[in-house]
């Protein structure tokens, strides 16, 4: 006879929900468009002063992708690669704005008819043609 299986194989999943849900988030793109692209903020990012908890010193640091490598080596191989080329590809394109964002969740103006103005004085309604019934 053999072992039998242990039951509730799955307890950790708990875990790594959680750990998902509370980790360290990374800046988002328009964080990164607003405040990190601007010149006086990128040439600060780039050279940075020593930081012995950050990676490499925080000597090498990605501003699009707001990471930071271990070697100048590990940073200019980051530059060439897929992930970075995205990265710099979704920056180009303008970040949404807050007027955006509701016009797609149907809060715009665009559409709607304006409540403070007053409507329009009623002129007597224009007569229909009427058409005369042909005997056949």
């Amino acid at each position: 006879m053999g072992r039998l299986r242990r039951s509730r194989t799955h307890h950790a999943q708990r875990d790594v929900h959680r750990a998902a849900r509370t980790r360290a988030r990374t800046r988002d793109l328009d964080q990164i468009q607003l405040i990190d692209l601007d010149p006086k903020n990128r040439a600060a990012l780039e050279a940075q002063p020593l930081d012995y908890d950050l990676p490499g010193l925080g000597q090498h640091y990605c501003v699009e992708c707001a990471k930071y490598y271990e070697t100048d080596f590990a940073l200019r191989s980051h530059w060439k690669s897929k992930v970075h080329k995205r990265r710099c590809k979704a920056l180009k394109e303008p970040a949404y704005t807050i007027e955006e964002a509701e016009r797609a969740a149907g809060l715009g103006r665009e559409g709607k008819r304006s409540t403070t103005s007053a409507p329009a004085p009623a002129s007597e309604p224009e007569p229909m043609p009427v058409e005369e019934d042909v005997a056949m």
